[in-house]
């Protein structure tokens, strides 16, 4: 059984060489790794030439022009010749065994007769080397556990069809691709399972917009057109959505019209009393 590994990369040669050895050294080999350069100027081309000399199941495609994440990750899965799809950004790594407890995890539920649509793994998060926290996922997730929270994480390990199947990452979003990804890939296939072991380092480094209005943007844009596919006539669902807008992951707070908005949506006390949270946190 054949792996594909995409990630996308954009000017950050030095972590993705870390990645690249990651996926390279894993003790599961039977894998090819494609990595989409999206228009870098810091030497990334010239290292995925001169790496994938060493080694032949690193693939690449040097792209002149940045058209954005999801459009690289797009590219990668349709090139892939792998029978299961995984990812992995440019700036996190695998630890050595994530990929063959992922081939052996969905063997092991093929015989107990489980269809997952996907599965998932636990993350080691960190922040500038030091270790943060390992996460602790719940052990399945279903379409509407998405609103309330991305329990999945940002990688899954699935056939490369559900991917094909389920329309690949969708390239108008402007954030939020992953989640929006997987909600549709469970909607069409079923349950995703948890693989409940650590697997991967997660880097949570500050990034440099990670509070800006740019940012800020992003997310709303994100929602609303997130709500728009697939809350449309669920006003808890689409209430659950905008409650993930207002994480301190990404630091927007409430206004009045998220307020009046809100409660449009119909009377949750729950959600009011997050809402408050948010609005009103340090």
């Amino acid at each position: 059984m054949k792996v594909s590994v995409y990630t996308p990369t954009k000017n950050r040669l030095e972590a993705l060489a870390k990645a690249i050895d990651s996926v390279l050294n894993q003790t599961y080999q039977n894998v090819e790794m494609i990595v989409v350069n999206d228009g870098s100027t810091d030497g990334t081309a010239e290292y995925l030439e001169g790496r994938a000399k060493l080694d032949n199941r690193l693939k690449f495609f040097n792209k002149t022009v940045s058209e954005g994440a999801p459009i690289a990750r797009n590219l990668a899965i349709t090139n892939a010749t792998g029978d299961f799809v995984t990812g992995l950004d440019d700036d996190d790594e695998f630890t050595p065994e994530r990929i063959q407890a992922f081939v052996e995890y969905w063997e092991l539920l093929a015989r107990l007769g489980f269809k997952p649509s996907c599965i998932y793994a636990q993350d080691i998060f960190t922040r500038h080397g030091e270790v943060l926290f390992t996460t602790q996922k719940k052990g399945m997730v279903k379409a509407d556990d998405l609103f309330e929270f991305n329990h999945i994480g940002n990688q899954v390990f699935a056939p490369k069809t559900h991917y094909i199947e389920a329309g690949l990452f969708n390239q108008t979003l402007p954030a939020w691709q992953d989640m929006e990804m997987f909600i549709r890939i469970v909607k069409m296939f079923g349950t995703a399972h948890l693989l409940d072991c650590a697997t991967q380092l997660y880097d949570d480094s500050p990034k440099k917009d990670r509070i800006s209005v740019k940012a800020e943007s992003k997310v709303r844009n994100a929602y609303k057109q997130f709500s728009t596919i697939h809350a449309v006539n669920q006003p808890r669902n689409s209430q659950a959505l905008m409650l993930q807008m207002f994480s301190k992951h990404y630091g927007v707070r409430p206004g009045l019209t998220d307020w009046l908005s809100f409660t449009k949506l119909g009377f949750w006390p729950k959600g009011l009393l997050k809402l408050a949270l948010a609005t009103f946190r340090p």
